[in-house]
């Protein structure tokens, strides 16, 4: 089975933290989408597409979603330059 850019992006880049009752708001999702997509060199879907496709993959309700990896790094250095 073929995976989307979209479960690839959420498998490396996301995780669930159950015990979390915070999550990823929409800018910071996106914006963690927009950093993996230049990490990986891929060009980014519109805006569009991401959000009908997070709707099918991260219910709005559902608590802990949070941020790992290289995009989680890129994505924080580059909004808040000050902690370079």
């Amino acid at each position: 089975m073929a995976h989307s850019q979209f479960d690839i992006f959420l498998n490396e880049a996301t995780y669930f933290d159950q015990a979390s009752e915070t999550t990823l708001d929409a800018d910071r999702l996106y914006g963690l989408y927009t950093s993996w997509c230049f990490i990986n060199q891929q060009a980014p879907r519109p805006e569009s597409k991401f959000w009908a496709a997070m709707k099918t993959k991260v219910s709005p309700g559902h608590r802990g979603l949070r941020m790992k990896g290289p995009a989680a790094a890129d994505y924080i250095l580059s909004s808040y330059p000050g902690l370079v």
